[in-house]
């Protein structure tokens, strides 16, 4: 079979105005960026804003391992299922980050006949909302600095300055830097930080801003730094809200593009799930909800990482209710989480299979904890076996779980008919009762241990003195209801990548809190989970190459 770039630059799209067209969107509510992107304009959203919303399915996954789940690809693929069996769908997805594209995991399009166009350009700049986000989040820091060298008014200590300037990309060398070496002029000399850009509180504040004043209040609330007497100090206080505003102001738009099958696709914000909520904008999950009967949106990494900040982050901020959720795993998977080499995934084991299923077990276990119907789908693969198939039916049917095949990847929105049929049918049948895992006057710690211990099977939490510090601090300052985003490896349901399966009673260590009082968050990191990654020993950039032609190749 082809390979995902081939199939994407062979296809024939359509002119977005036409597929904007099978929404109801006027022309004149769109921004055009070329033939075949658009960004949609508020005008859109006034005229469709008291529309009955239709029904909302989120897609999360097993954790992703070597050997692939294809959770993009099948969103993706059963958005265009949906239309093939006559209902309206719109697809909501993030957009990719530049540092997995050149590093290990690629982009963020979906795969093989399941994918949104144009995936080169997707992938790359797309409409340059990352860059805007980067160039708002580095104005912020470039003006935090200048203040402090112009006489620093407010008092800022500069042992306490928590803003960190980002770069989309994967640059290790980065992570911790001395920044005003020099002359007297170049300014004062201090330790610094990078982040990635989907790290970045900015990233965060654009999928969860309702629209501009909200954005720019939001913006107004991020705390920069501390005084000497610990006060705050914030973007409001440096008087830099209006020009990131400005730089944000395209930006915070959503952008229409489509699939293979010329499915319409709202493709707009891209926090990664492990280090950051992993949810697309609010923006464009309403609009879509306007706009078709069936939205289909996914969350980042696994559904202990993506799906539980989409549920206790995004929907409790949105007011969202998901009507099923869509699990997605793969024999292979399951069959790496029970000890089968990746070289050695194509042979049938039910016994390996039989080990690793548990990794599913605990994350249907864990969507049950919201009262939202589940549908288990397996990403079919050629070397699955009609024995590992009906294993994995038999053990979700066992469990109460509904399931479903899926061949997206294969045979595109004809593969994904018997998954959009189920997810239908799931819909009219079971009544979601959605409801978030915690309520919001728990305190901070007793957040992080529901999470930990609810979601990841932990036994016990550890604080380290610093993280310990640093939520009573936060919560002297008036931040404890906030919801928490725990930053985890995505690779293991514990702290420690290298523990697959369904580890229980482990201990999770928290190392470092902080808030992002513009997003409405307070963050945890565990383990040695990092907010700027680094490249792999061979990182896809080396092949990725542009023809004599101008077509790119290498993007998977």
């Amino acid at each position: 079979m082809k390979s995902d770039i081939e199939i994407a630059l062979e296809a024939e799209l359509e002119p977005i105005a036409e597929v904007a067209q099978k929404l109801g969107i006027d022309a004149e509510e769109l921004d055009l960026y070329g033939k075949y992107k658009a960004k949609l304009t508020d005008e859109l959203w006034e005229r469709i804003k008291e529309r009955p919303d239709g029904k909302l399915i989120l897609v999360t996954a097993i954790n992703p391992t070597p050997a692939g789940e294809g959770k993009t690809t099948t969103t993706v693929g059963l958005g265009q299922a949906m239309e093939r069996i006559g209902k309206k769908a719109v697809i909501a997805l993030r957009e990719p980050s530049l540092g997995p594209c050149f590093g290990l995991k690629g982009g963020a399009a979906g795969g093989g006949y399941a994918q949104v166009v144009p995936m080169d350009e997707l992938n790359l700049h797309f409409t340059g909302d990352f860059h805007a986000i980067t160039s708002a989040n580095n104005l912020l820091a470039a003006m935090l600095d200048n203040h402090i060298q112009q006489g620093n008014a407010l008092g800022i200590d500069t042992k306490q300055i928590v803003w960190k300037r980002c770069v989309d990309m994967n640059d290790r060398v980065l992570r911790n830097i001395t920044v005003g070496l020099g002359r007297k002029a170049d300014g004062v000399t201090r330790e610094d930080h990078f982040i990635i850009t989907v790290a970045s509180e900015i990233m965060a504040i654009l999928c969860l801003a309702e629209n501009m004043k909200d954005l720019k209040e939001r913006l107004g609330r991020i705390i920069v730094a501390y005084t000497h007497e610990g006060k705050p100090v914030t973007a409001k206080d440096l008087k830099a809200v209006g020009a990131m505003a400005a730089l944000l102001k395209d930006a915070l738009r959503p952008n229409l593009i489509q699939t293979l099958e010329h499915t319409p696709a709202l493709v707009h914000g891209g926090p990664f799930a492990n280090i950051a909520h992993g949810c697309n904008s609010i923006r464009a999950t309403k609009t879509a909800l306007k706009l078709a009967d069936y939205t289909i949106t996914e969350a980042g990494f696994g559904a202990d990482l993506g799906a539980e900040k989409f549920l206790d982050i995004k929907c409790r901020m949105a007011g969202l209710k998901p009507d099923a959720i869509v699990l997605v795993a793969t024999v292979r998977a399951l069959k790496y989480n029970g000890g089968v080499p990746k070289d050695k995934l194509g042979e049938e084991n039910l016994e390996a299979l039989r080990a690793g299923i548990v990794n599913l077990e605990k994350h249907m276990e864990n969507v049950a904890k919201y009262d939202v119907p589940c549908v288990v789908t397996l990403n079919r693969f050629v070397s699955d076996t009609p024995a590992e198939l009906a294993f994995v039916k038999d053990f979700c049917e066992e469990r109460g779980c509904e399931f479903a095949l899926s061949e997206v990847w294969e045979k595109g929105g004809e593969g994904g008919v018997e998954l959009a049929n189920k997810v239908v049918a799931t819909t009219e049948t079971k009544e979601s009762r959605f409801h978030c895992l915690y309520e919001d006057g728990l305190s901070l710690k007793e957040k992080m241990t529901v999470i930990a211990t609810e979601i990841y099977g932990a036994g016990q939490v550890v604080f380290e003195p610093s993280a310990e510090a640093e939520i009573a601090r936060i919560e002297s300052l008036g931040f404890g209801s906030m919801p928490v985003c725990m930053a985890k490896n995505q690779y293991s349901l514990s702290d420690d990548k290298s523990v697959l399966g369904r580890p229980q009673n482990f201990t999770l260590h928290i190392r470092e809190v902080y808030v992002s009082a513009g997003a409405g968050f307070v963050v945890a990191i565990t383990g040695s989970i990092m907010t700027m990654p680094g490249l792999p020993k061979v990182p896809a950039a080396e092949g990725i190459d542009v023809g004599d032609d101008g077509r790119i190749t290498g993007l998977f």
